[in-house]
């Protein structure tokens, strides 16, 4: 069986840093080393003990704004094993992990997307325990089952998610890494499933090679980090002729907080008290979600309507924020 390194990155987060580093401790067939990087200006100490290396490497930038895309790729070229498996430091690898996406990536290479299931509040304060994550943990609504056999092919590279994925070195060659001219939050996911996809590397749901992410407070759309999301869509847009993020945009839209005029979209205002009480994660959820926010932005025009009109209602207006930008160019 190759050897897989396990790849993650941070800035704070350091107990929920300490949960993943137990989680790979507890793994029927060890990874060859833990790759961190450290998005802050101090490393992580008291990180528990391992029969496994954990290495370090700093990716900082100069303005503050977290680098996603440099970082991954920073952890990928330190790296020595054959398989690359990268997981969210807010998610805990299951005891099977290692072994389950190191035999998934063998089947069909490409890259795989492995289940991720969501904690409640309070659930691995103190760290890791199996039998009650599988009773408390859920699946997200918005995402998909997962395969009933090992492997499904993705046809959508909008799906690609970068929680919980992994791929040979060779493929991860092949796909020249995340774009590093996206930093902040927000659209380097998209960017490099369309890579894989113009480049030929197929992208497969996993059964199996599951995570458990960790509660944190977040919010959905993310108005919390709307400046980066929308210059990184136009970086997007910019390289691929049409915006990404669609369904954030029109959440911000909705809350009067941006606009498009002339085809460029504008801040009209900033978030204030009430868009984050409406977007928040609700403490009794385990996950925040757009589509709750959405549904309750457009009650009073989407009344009467089925549960499929009011998703074409939304996939209308999101497609409209990306093709007008589209033709704009």
């Amino acid at each position: 069986m190759p050897e897989t390194s396990v790849l993650t990155i941070a800035a704070g987060r350091a107990a929920h840093l300490r949960n993943v580093v137990r989680g790979l401790a507890a793994q029927t067939v060890p990874p060859r080393e833990l790759v961190v990087g450290v998005m802050q200006d101090d490393p992580y100490d008291d990180l528990p003990e391992t029969g496994f290396p954990i290495r370090q490497v700093h990716v900082r930038r100069a303005d503050g704004q977290l680098p996603l895309a440099a970082a991954r790729n920073a952890v990928a070229a330190a790296a020595g094993g054959e398989v690359l498996a990268f997981v969210d430091v807010d998610c805990i690898p299951a005891p099977e992990f290692v072994a389950d996406v190191t035999r998934a990536v063998g089947l069909r290479g490409g890259l795989v997307m492995g289940e991720v299931m969501y904690l409640p509040n309070g659930a691995a304060d103190d760290g890791p325990d199996w039998p009650l994550f599988e009773r408390l943990a859920e699946r997200h609504s918005d995402r998909g089952a997962p395969p009933r056999k090992s492997l499904a092919r993705c046809d959508d590279y909008r799906c690609f998610w970068s929680l919980n994925f992994a791929l040979t070195r060779a493929d991860w060659d092949r796909s020249g890494g995340f774009d590093e001219r996206y930093f902040g939050y927000g659209g380097e996911d998209t960017d490099y499933g369309r890579t894989l996809e113009a480049r030929g590397i197929p992208i497969w749901w996993a059964r199996g090679a599951r995570v458990y992410h960790q509660y944190h407070a977040h919010c959905m759309p993310p108005i919390h980090h709307m400046r980066s999301v929308l210059r990184n869509t136009e970086v997007f847009r910019d390289k691929w002729g049409e915006r990404t993020m669609g369904h954030w945009l029109h959440g911000f839209r909705l809350m009067g907080l941006i606009d498009e005029i002339d085809g460029e979209l504008v801040v009209l205002r900033e978030p204030n008290e009430a868009d984050f009480a409406l977007c928040r994660q609700k403490p009794e959820r385990p996950y925040a979600n757009t589509r709750r926010v959405l549904d309750i932005l457009q009650a009073d025009e989407a009344r009467g309507l089925s549960n499929r009109e009011r998703t074409a209602q939304v996939a209308a207006a999101e497609a409209a924020l990306a093709g007008s930008s589209a033709s704009a160019t």
